[in-house]
């Protein structure tokens, strides 16, 4: 079991950058494949990008390669989402998801491999 907590959303201008922060209150991230999600009003959830278990291994899709990091603190069980220049289209609620994984470097693109996921964060980019 994981409960998942996002936050550091908010209101940015366009141009700004942004840290999402996803941290796991039961379970240590270690532990988990995870990965970040958005969705606007209307839409499917947006794949964004995919963190092992253990860190060293993440996958973004092409489009938004040079905008994001993933990364995970440990030690502060914590997954961060850095997102840079950041424009109107990128206004979204953005979810983080996680899924238990026996190998260390293995990543998932698969929104149905996620079984826990948090209640979101909205992240608005204003013009």
């Amino acid at each position: 079991q994981a409960h998942l907590v996002e936050s550091g959303g908010g209101v940015v201008p366009v141009g700004a950058s942004l840290r999402l922060s996803c941290t796991s209150s039961d379970r240590a991230i270690e532990y988990f494949v995870m990965a970040w999600y958005r969705q606007t009003p209307g839409k499917a959830l947006g794949f964004m990008g995919t963190i092992s278990r253990d860190g060293l291994n993440t996958y973004i899709p092409p489009p938004l390669r040079g905008r994001l990091t993933l990364s995970k603190d440990v030690a502060k069980n914590t997954m961060g989402l850095q997102m840079d220049s950041l424009q109107p289209e990128d206004t979204a609620v953005y979810y983080c998801a996680a899924a238990e994984s026996g190998a260390l470097d293995f990543l998932s693109v698969r929104e149905s491999d996620y079984e826990y996921w948090g209640q979101g964060t909205q992240v608005t980019v204003s013009s």
